[in-house]
């Protein structure tokens, strides 16, 4: 029997799968403020100007859900590429 690969306990596959989960998550923040800028305009363009309260909405609403489901799957991409996924099949 093989021994398990050392996933994120070794440092530098572990800088490495971070560092991926960093540029991950800073692409998915840009794509959160470009789908927040988006959805702002077009609900100013459709109900004219928005109060506080509708663009604080959208910003936790819309902004919340594309980081939220940048972090998830970041976290899947680190999970799969260090090997986590596999250590839990061979145990």
């Amino acid at each position: 029997m093989s021994p398990p690969p050392p996933g994120l306990d070794d440092p530098e596959p572990a800088a490495f799968a971070w560092a991926r989960f960093r540029r991950i998550m800073a692409w998915m923040t840009l794509a959160a403020a470009v789908a927040v800028g988006f959805s702002l305009a077009v609900l100013a363009h459709v109900h004219g100007p928005l109060n506080g309260v509708t663009i604080l909405g959208v910003i936790g609403g819309i902004g919340g859900m594309v980081l939220l489901t940048g972090a998830l799957m970041g976290l899947v991409f680190l999970s799969s590429g260090s090997g986590h996924d596999e250590d839990v099949d061979r145990r």
